[in-house]
């Protein structure tokens, strides 16, 4: 008969024939030709898995919102801070939308698509650059234009809905509705469509080459440089504009100020430019965690959330300027930055990837391509309205349908 171990006690046989059961002792274990019970487990009471995973949940939401707000006030206070950039720096009302404000707020995503092209060390990390470089376009030609059509839209109904309702004869207000009241004149409208005319052969040529291979490509991407500078020369030198909505409003730094000091606008803009720049990080980290918790695979997630995510500091500041009543700075920065989408992050792709297209880059390509030659139908029939704009979103919608079967 196997002696017990030293220090370690063995229970003995049972009346029954049965070993008692041990916990010093192992399942296999026989003694004196007995089959030992097995241990009795102990009890361990846990949580439910699934009431972690809720709180995690939760977590990826509450920081979702929460960078949302900051991105929206943050924004609020950087155009307070452009719009006096704009006034140090003497340059005209269109040219603080389409090169100020525009500037700043794609400067951050451009630095993360040269962070991910020239670090990268695998061609899944440099294809997010090159994917950031298609969805930003997309982004703004689609859902930024919709998101200004339904603002001025309720904006527009807001102010009708103030106004006394006059009374019904040969004198009554007959003027159109909110959703059919055209943008602008027809020169402002032409001023708007100049923009796309500079985006649309641009971005031609850029999907173009995602669908072709040479040996001197790379040295292409110092051409879509040159494009941005002539833009930026051209905006700059375009002369001043007539001043649109109110004046401007007190800077947030020095409000009792009626002239603010020029280091209070610089720092105010830097200041807002940094905390937009991380809030919009930890806002497309949480859109990349919640959409496998909806049910959406990691590569819808990234084509379709992430772009309207990086280009949220545009869409902020065009509600806003909508909201101030500053309707063509509103439409400029989106402009102004589609021109910057366009041309910087594609000439970095150019010059450290191969820049070639799969399926779902091409198809977002064609949708932004449809969705700007619909705006310019528009202008040039001069037929802008917040409706015909809102409308513009819907291209998006086609994009993430479309988007479903190619990914599968």
């Amino acid at each position: 008969m196997l002696e017990p171990l030293s220090g370690l006690p063995v229970a003995g046989p049972a009346p029954c024939g049965r070993a008692r059961p041990s916990t010093f002792v192992d399942d296999d274990l026989r003694l004196g030709g007995v089959e030992a019970a097995p241990p009795l487990a102990p009890v361990v009471l846990e949580a439910p898995a699934e009431a972690g995973r809720l709180d995690v949940s939760v977590i990826h939401f509450v920081l979702l919102i929460a960078c949302a707000v900051a991105i929206y006030l943050s924004c609020e206070w950087f155009v307070n801070a452009v719009e006096w950039l704009g006034e140090r720096l003497n340059v005209g009302k269109m040219a603080v939308g389409t090169i100020l404000a525009a500037f700043g707020t794609a400067l951050p995503e451009s630095v993360v698509t040269l962070v991910a092209v020239t670090t990268g060390t695998t061609p899944q990390a440099k294809d997010i650059g090159v994917g950031a470089a298609m969805g930003g376009p997309l982004a703004l030609a689609t859902v930024a234009y919709g998101v200004t059509g339904a603002m001025l839209l309720l904006k527009r109904r807001k102010d009708r809905a103030a106004r006394p309702v006059a009374v019904a004869g040969p004198g009554a207000d007959v003027s159109p509705a909110a959703g059919a009241q055209v943008l602008g004149t027809e020169s402002e409208t032409r001023r708007l469509a100049k923009d796309q005319t500079w985006f649309l052969p641009i971005f031609i040529v850029k999907v173009g080459l995602g669908l072709a291979a040479f040996a001197f490509k790379p040295v292409l991407g110092l051409l879509f440089f040159a494009a941005y500078a002539v833009y930026f020369w051209r905006e700059i030198r375009g002369g001043d504009d007539e001043d649109e909505g109110p004046d401007l409003e007190p800077l947030k730094f020095q409000p009792k100020a009626a002239s603010p000091a020029t280091w209070a606008v610089v720092a105010q803009t830097l200041l807002t430019l940094v905390v937009i720049f991380f809030a919009s990080q930890l806002f497309v980290h949480q859109l990349d965690a919640i959409g496998p918790m909806i049910g959406l695979s990691a590569s819808v997630t990234a084509l379709l959330l992430s772009p309207v995510a990086t280009e949220l500091p545009e869409i902020m500041n065009a509600v806003i300027w909508v909201r101030q009543g500053k309707t063509k700075l509103a439409l400029a920065n989106i402009s102004g930055a589609m021109m910057i989408q366009a041309t910087v992050p594609s000439g970095l792709g150019l010059l450290f990837t191969p820049w070639r297209f799969d399926a779902a880059l091409l198809w977002s390509g064609l949708i932004t391509m449809a969705a700007i030659v619909y705006l310019l139908a528009t202008m040039a029939a001069h037929k802008l309205t917040p409706t015909r704009l809102a409308v513009a979103a819907g291209f998006y919608v086609v994009f993430g349908l479309g988007l479903v079967p190619l990914l599968n």
